[in-house]
């Protein structure tokens, strides 16, 4: 376990960055070419606003203003090439002969063919996205602002083989391929190249602090497996956001948006709708073609989705009982305090209260079966407003032609709710990430900081335990249920020692219960919300509070070849991250200044060659990663294009690794139902979790044959208890797939046709396991009577309750790897779009995800992917001059969810969202009525998630005003 503090060094990062960006980037100019001119539409004549206007090879660049006018000064002399392009519109490039030409006219003529996109991630270079080695999907402006839903971010669920989860309102999760989760360490997103996972989790945190719809220029996903080229967690796929440079989208623009949800009432929610805010305003300027910045801020407030799953995650038959005295619903907290009564009988306190009571004789009669305290609904234990607030801004310097030089500074902050192993109430919470970058032609060399800040922030389980035994100690509590047991059986008159009938036991445990809540602190009374506030505001173990401070910091930079090699495409890079882990003790093992740290370097090189007059396309890739508590990893891509006019076949060989994250490497958290343990040496070791250490699921199977009548030290029982006396070493996962697919365009270019199969092959799975240890030794299946069955007299019952004090604990989980097996899944994609007559479109895509491999008891396998995905959308944004349309559907078919904080079956679901739009050319605006999930199906994305409804909304946007 690394220890070391961040070097000194990092105080002085940007700053030493930054003049070394400047050293090696100073050019000087030889000449200057001035060039400008007019662009108009094709069709109708009308100057175009805010066409981009590039210089082919060089970073120097400007836009059309309100009159469709332009004027640029380039230090070089002709030739050159200049690029214009507008979204909506086809490219057109223009080339300068003359140091001084006379005034341009350049026309534009509206886009109606498919496949022109130009991409970037695939290959992290500019491509077509035809001939991309990979599947790739792009959303653009218009696809952002058409987007029917209420956020363009959830509207990437529309793409081929995108997964979308949620925790909350404002927090979506992505994943592709299968292995889909609340927290998605196998997918990497990027803003504007910068990761945006929070240092603490290793997962992406959706869009709590990414660009507004008004600042994002474009989207690119990748599903599948990008380590080659970007890197640890690439594994699953990428996302990468791309937000608008302030010298090509200049102006200012705002947005407001007034939105109605809970609409309807459902069991646990409010019982009126309640209205959704959001806001967005952008201002960005360039000044000589030199200096140009740009600031957003925005905002969003709404009562949250509710938490309503009343699901039994301990449902086990406890005797011929028609309810479990024992539940453990998924969004009650307090509940997952359990014991069995039937432990009591030998504690002498109880026996000595009994006799006092009268109740000696019925000693006999506490059965096995486990007694859960009772607890709190969720809804009294979070914060369900929901609101997320963003500040995003860059100031961009341009050195030369050759060469630009940017801050950007992404900040989001709010409140949400997160599901991970627990449900954590994200209150007040901020993630900052500053970032400096030095951008040419053909390189870039960037450095950035992310920082997270947990604020109020406490895990809402927690809260529920501790408001019960802040009101009376859970010994006190079992103790009074136990003897208020006995005093319903006496007064049944059930004979002295017997278990008496069904009837008569329910009436007990009512019974008991009832007496042993007397007195419980209710939602909503002075003694409840006083508690409630007091161990929200005291950190773990006293309360629920947790610290969260971590920070990373990367280095990485890339440089193209392509003015010194002309044979082939050769691009190399490398990049540097340090993990700065700062929980104070409340989720790693970093309390008493044991401050922790994890460093990783790595490097990649891409060698491209075009062959048979460029029919032919063949790439490759490698690329090295070291983490410090690992060995190295070599990730190998291999692919080949082959275009034969607009019909493009693609097959390649990827692969993909994904390093154990942060916490499966420090982690050190009670979480109420077990502590949970990172997968290095130095954790096992400090908790002994091999010594009396049995499997859980063998432990569960234990309890349960003990509630349906097996004698806790009998064979019968015991025999069923596995002994865990190993785990293998945590190690980096990884996967080996075959893609194959074909994209082509038909009809006149009208019809484009996407399909891809993927093949995985999983090696050293990183999953989680449970153990549970006995005070001492057991002997599984040993005899009563017999020496072993003494010691299982003593410590096997033991096993029956898991101990949730602190510092106590019986229960851990830890991360460890599957090494006895390859885990394999594969799947398909197929989609359809069609340009129709009259501006219509209408696109469709199926999607195919199948585990191939079965899991043993006691392993999570976490596909959590439906089989059967299907995504539909129709529209017209040009039905006439002004108004426009969009609809979107989307199925998906009935799954498995695993994960440690719930399992269990999501329904399938039908979602349609809708939008209509109006456009008023006067004021540069556009008016939007719309939902999401307009037919009010409920449904939940993940089991242990919210229930979400329908969100109805209407906005106005103005764009580029003042421009």
């Amino acid at each position: 376990m690394n220890t070391n503090q961040p070097q000194k060094g990092f105080r002085y990062y940007f700053l030493l960055i930054g003049l070394l960006f400047f050293s090696i980037s100073l050019t000087f100019a030889q000449e200057n070419t001035t060039i400008s001119g007019t662009v108009k539409d094709q069709d109708t004549g009308e100057t175009l606003i805010g066409v981009n206007i590039l210089v082919k090879g060089k970073v120097s660049g400007t836009i059309t203003d309100v009159n469709g006018k332009f004027s640029i000064t380039v230090n070089s002399a002709p030739p050159l090439t200049l690029i214009f392009s507008m979204v909506g519109f086809g490219s057109q490039e223009v080339n300068i002969t003359s140091s001084n030409p006379p005034p341009l006219e350049v026309v534009l003529a509206e886009q109606t063919f498919l496949g022109q996109e130009v991409v970037v991630s695939a290959s992290r270079v500019e491509e077509s996205i035809l001939q991309s080695p990979v599947s790739i999907e792009k959303m653009d402006i218009l696809d952002i602002r058409e987007a029917p839903g209420d956020s363009y971010y959830k509207a990437i669920s529309n793409l081929k083989g995108v997964d979308v989860t949620s925790s909350s309102i404002n927090f979506q999760i992505l994943n592709a391929r299968g292995f889909n989760s609340t927290g998605n360490t196998r997918f990497v997103q990027l803003t504007d190249g910068m990761d945006t996972q929070a240092p603490s989790l290793n997962f992406p945190i959706g869009n709590l602090n990414g660009p507004s719809e008004l600042d994002v220029e474009s989207i690119e996903f990748i599903p599948g497996a990008s380590s080659a080229l970007y890197g640890p967690n690439a594994f699953n796929g990428m996302l990468l956001v791309n937000s608008k440079n302030p010298f090509e989208y200049q102006g200012l623009s705002a947005y407001y948006k007034q939105g109605i949800n809970h609409i309807g009432t459902s069991p646990g929610e409010p019982g009126s709708p309640k209205p959704m805010y959001e806001g967005a305003i952008r201002y960005a300027k360039a000044f000589n073609n030199k200096w140009a910045f740009k600031i957003s801020a925005s905002f969003m407030q709404a009562e949250d989705w509710y938490g309503n799953n009343s699901t039994d995650l301990n449902a086990i038959s406890q005797g011929d009982l028609p309810f479990n005295p024992g539940a453990n619903l998924v969004h009650t907290f307090g509940d997952e305090v359990s014991n069995n009564i039937g432990l009591l009988r030998n504690v002498s306190a109880i026996q000595q209260q009994a006799n006092q009571l009268g109740l000696g004789a019925y000693i006999g009669s506490i059965p096995d079966q486990v007694v859960s305290r009772t607890g709190y609904p969720e809804r009294n234990l979070v914060d369900y407003g929901a609101s997320n607030y963003k500040v995003n801004g860059a100031l961009h310097y341009r050195i030369s032609d050759n060469a630009e030089v940017f801050y950007s500074l992404n900040y989001g902050s709010g409140t949400s709710i997160y599901t991970g192993a627990q449900r954590y109430s994200l209150n007040e919470f901020f993630i900052t990430q500053h970032k400096l970058e030095l951008k040419g032609d053909n390189y870039f060399v960037r450095s950035y900081t992310t920082r997270d800040n947990s604020g109020k922030s406490y895990i809402s389980d927690l809260n529920g335990i501790l408001i019960n035994d802040t009101w009376k100690d859970n010994s006190t509590w079992f103790g009074e249920y136990t003897l208020n047991y006995l005093g319903a059986l006496a007064n049944q008159q059930v004979a002295p020692g017997s278990l008496g009938t069904t009837a008569q036991q329910v009436a007990a445990h009512q019974f008991a219960r009832q007496q042993a809540d007397n007195g419980r602190y209710l939602p909503g009374s002075a003694e409840f919300n006083t508690t409630a506030q007091n161990i929200s505001s005291e950190y773990i173990p006293g309360g629920s509070l947790f610290y969260d401070r971590s920070r990373m910091y990367l280095t990485e930079g890339q440089y193209d070849f392509k003015n010194e090699i002309d044979f082939m495409d050769l691009q190399v890079g490398a990049s540097y991250r340090i993990y700065d882990l700062r929980s104070n003790g409340t989720i790693f093992a970093d309390g008493d200044g044991n401050d922790i740290t994890i460093s990783e370097i790595g490097g990649y090189a891409q060698a491209t060659k075009r062959l048979l007059k460029e029919k032919l396309k063949l790439i490759g890739s490698l690329r090295y990663d070291k983490n410090e508590n690992f060995e190295g990893q070599f990730s190998p891509r291999i692919s080949t294009v082959f275009t034969e006019n607009n019909h493009n076949f693609r097959l390649s060989y990827q692969t993909g690794f994904r390093m154990p994250t942060t916490q499966a490497q420090h982690i050190d958290l009670n979480v109420i139902s077990a502590r949970l343990i990172a997968g290095l040496p130095y954790y096992r070791d400090k908790y002994q979790i091999f010594e009396n250490g049995y499997s859980l699921a063998s432990v569960l199977d234990y309890t349960a044959a003990v509630a349906e009548g097996a004698s806790p030290i009998g064979s019968t029982a015991t025999g069923l208890l596995e002994p865990v006396t190993s785990l293998p070493a945590l190690r980096p996962e990884k996967v080996k797939a075959i893609e194959a697919g074909y994209k082509g365009l038909l009809m006149e270019n009208r019809l484009l046709i996407d399909f891809a199969y993927y093949y995985n092959r999983y090696n050293n799975f990183i999953s989680q396991t449970a153990i549970r240890k006995a005070p001492g030794p057991v002997y599984p299946g040993a005899e009563p009577g017999s020496d072993e069955g003494a010691i299982n007299a003593v410590n096997a019952p033991s096993l029956l309750t898991p101990i949730t004090t602190p510092g106590q604990e019986n229960t851990f989980q830890t991360y460890t790897n599957i090494v006895d097996r390859e885990v394999r899944a594969h799947g398909l994609v197929l989609g359809v779009n069609f340009n129709l007559p009259g501006n219509y479109t209408i696109g469709g895509n199926y999607n195919y995800n199948k585990l191939l491999t079965a899991f043993e008891a006691g392993f999570l396998s976490e596909f959590n992917t439906p089989e059967h995905k299907t995504n539909i959308v129709f529209g017209n944004r040009k039905l006439t001059d002004k108004v426009g349309f969009n609809l979107a559907y989307r199925y998906q078919s009935a799954f498995r969810w695993e994960s440690s904080f719930a399992r269990g079956d999501v329904p399938e679901i039908h979602n349609l969202d809708a939008q209509v739009s109006y456009k008023v050319k006067s004021m540069k605006s556009i008016l939007k009525l719309g939902g999401s999930n307009v037919l009010n199906n409920r449904y939940f994305l993940n089991f242990g998630g919210p229930t979400s409804g329908a969100i109805y909304y209407l906005s106005i946007t103005f764009d580029e005003l003042l421009n």
